[in-house]
């Protein structure tokens, strides 16, 4: 769809992503629950390198499991599981809008 894409495979190399960026990142895509470091880890150890960029947590879990954490944080939204492509591009382009080419 024509965004830059990152990929970490667990939070801690995603947190040493942050560290090592030359260019700040737009938006951050989570699960919440993952081994090791997890999703409100990551942001909360995270906070200050992502900048203005928007936060979209995915979980299998409810929404609700989550209130206290999205209302702590504006710039954090919600995505759950299951999705399909066609829904995780509209949340990006959303968040972020679409790719100027």
């Amino acid at each position: 769809r024509g965004y830059n894409v990152v990929e970490a495979c667990d939070g801690e190399e995603a947190f040493e992503m942050l560290e090592d960026a030359d260019v700040p990142f737009d938006l951050m895509i989570s699960d919440v629950v993952m081994p090791g470091m997890d999703g409100p880890t990551l942001l909360k150890k995270g906070r200050a390198m992502l900048g203005d960029a928007r936060i979209v947590f995915i979980s299998g879990y409810a929404e609700e499991e989550f209130s206290e954490l999205l209302s702590e944080e504006p710039d954090v939204t919600f995505l759950p599981k299951p999705f399909s492509l066609v829904e995780l591009a509209e949340k990006v382009k959303a968040e972020i809008g679409e790719v100027q080419i």
